[in-house]
């Protein structure tokens, strides 16, 4: 069941003078869109349900979540805090690679690799290098 159509809903016939048989279908078809509204909750192209706790139930998460455009997925909740339950998996990133990123700020994090996937250690970026978590040493270039 698809979400409702703005669209659809016009109101032509409720704005003139006419007879209300003339608003008949109008109103038929914004019942039908309603009702669309009331069935996409929790349905595929609808809307998530919240529970008792004003949470998704996990039935309706997502498994992967994409931003749209080409920014950067921003999480930014009013704690300042992001907590993650268990474990983060950083997908390998080759030290050339993380050092070609443009837009590189403090407190980034990646997780090194020396191009052939035999050495994977995690980094962070600061003051203007990449340094690895377990000596503080700079990340070499390649």
């Amino acid at each position: 069941m698809a979400w409702a159509t703005v669209g659809i809903v016009t109101t032509t016939n409720f704005d003139t003078n006419s007879s209300p048989a003339a608003a008949r279908a109008e109103l038929k078809t914004a019942l039908e869109e309603l009702q669309n509204v009331i069935n996409g909750r929790g349905a595929v192209n609808g809307v998530a349900s919240l529970d008792a706790s004003s949470k998704i139930p996990s039935a309706q998460m997502p498994d992967e979540i994409n931003s749209s455009t080409s920014t950067d997925l921003t999480l930014d909740p009013t704690t300042g805090v992001v907590v993650i339950q268990d474990i983060i998996k950083l997908n390998p990133i080759a030290r050339s690679a993380a050092y070609a990123v443009s837009n590189k700020v403090d407190g980034m994090m990646a997780m090194m690799s020396d191009g052939d996937s035999t050495v994977t250690k995690p980094a962070y970026y600061s003051g203007g290098v990449w340094r690895y978590f377990d000596d503080n040493s700079e990340v070499p270039s390649s």
